[in-house]
């Protein structure tokens, strides 16, 4: 018979359940990535903030992403690094700072959809109205779709974790490497109907909203590539829109992967690893694929010191 704990504010956190001989690689693994993932994504934000030549409204969007990155994965890795090293029994958790650690995971991936749509918008822009671009794509503009895309994400969250902290508890294991929504809401023996449809309503107007903003972007930067005898757009336009449309994608799997294991329970490690994933690999990802495609952060990591060689006598 399960035993219940009500309302307790320790929680325990299950983590990864891996044998003893892959903790340690497992450690530096996480403690790799999480190294690489800080020095990219703050080296490539301190490159295009120190520039004025990156002060442009595509790289000024783009900065949205490290720093989402830098975010959801400081809170989550350090925490996980140090669970990894401690049996079960000692993995343990305030339950204040597992809603700031869900409120946190979810805003990375909220914000990381609402991001990738005011991209997108500008690249519509830039692509399919050249000549008005500069009149549109303003510093209040960049300004106004930040606000929107932080402000979209706040609100959606917010609204989700306060569904969630209205339930009482009576358990206390959280069955996750770290803690989300519906770790929390499992806590409780009441009714969790509200949350379950909220938390699907949410889902399907962010992924909707996401998908068809792309969709419809790309739709029309396609017809305008293929009525424009411009060999310079299009070759622009493919560049700029291969490097945005990989890193949604990449973003789209991964959490699309995490949402559809939650439903089979039987799975529920590979569920645990993809979460990990979802966090990792995006801000992995993101700075190699901004930074190898475009030519003036190229032209800038070619100028550094110790990029230059001394010639050949």
């Amino acid at each position: 018979m399960e035993n219940y704990t009500y309302n307790s504010f320790t929680l325990r956190l299950e983590g990864l359940n891996i044998s003893m001989k892959f903790t340690y690689p497992m450690f530096l693994l996480l403690f790799f990535s999480y190294l690489f993932i800080m020095v990219a994504n703050v080296g490539i934000a301190v490159l295009i903030f120190m520039n004025k030549n990156l002060h442009q409204p595509m790289y000024l969007l783009y900065c949205n992403l490290p720093f989402t990155d830098i975010l959801g994965n400081s809170i989550l890795l350090p925490r996980l690094l140090v669970d990894l090293l401690k049996p079960l029994s000692e993995r343990l958790i305030s339950y204040y700072e597992c809603v700031v650690q869900a409120f946190t995971s979810h805003m990375f991936g909220t914000t990381s959809h609402t991001v990738l749509m005011i991209m997108a918008f500008d690249r519509y822009v830039a692509i399919c109205n050249p000549l008005h671009y500069a009149s549109i794509m303003t510093n209040k503009m960049v300004i106004k779709l930040t606000v929107f895309a932080w402000g979209v994400a706040f609100v959606l969250v917010g609204v989700l974790l306060g569904l969630t902290i209205r339930l009482s508890r009576c358990r206390t294991m959280i069955t996750n490497p770290y803690c989300d929504n519906a770790s929390l809401f499992k806590l409780s023996c009441e009714s969790v109907v509200i949350n379950d449809v909220y938390g699907l309503t949410f889902t399907v107007v962010l992924f909707t909203g996401s998908i068809g903003s792309v969709v419809l972007t790309y739709a029309s930067i396609t017809v305008v590539c293929l009525t424009s005898k411009n060999k310079s757009l299009n070759s622009k336009a493919l560049k700029t829109c291969s490097t945005h449309l990989v890193v949604y994608l990449i973003m789209l799997f991964t959490g699309m992967l995490v949402i559809m294991l939650h439903r089979f329970p039987q799975y529920s490690e590979y569920r645990k690893f993809c979460s990990i994933l979802f966090h990792i690999v995006p801000g992995s990802l993101n700075p190699i694929i901004y930074g190898v495609q475009s030519n003036e952060i190229q032209k800038l990591f070619s100028k550094l010191p110790w990029k230059k060689t001394v010639p050949l006598k």
